[in-house]
């Protein structure tokens, strides 16, 4: 499956948040209510993920989804 340009900067983002926070991915998946495996693929860009996970994310991570897709990193 070919990744979009997208969803691999929000991969990206998702990583680089994450650890600037010091969490590890069960930590982040914990805050976020989802899955450890989940969290992992969506910073691989393995899976697309939804607004409504976006937004678990987003919001365990004390961002915007705007702030999301601000890939100026």
């Amino acid at each position: 499956m070919k990744n979009s340009g997208t969803i691999k900067k929000l991969g990206e983002k998702i990583r680089i948040e994450r650890m600037r926070r010091k969490l590890s991915q069960e930590q982040l998946a914990e805050m976020a209510d989802l899955n450890r495996n989940f969290i992992g693929m969506i910073e691989r860009s393995e899976t697309n993920v939804t607004v409504k996970n976006l937004e678990s994310i987003a919001n365990a991570l004390e961002m915007t989804i705007q702030e999301m897709f601000d890939f100026s990193f």
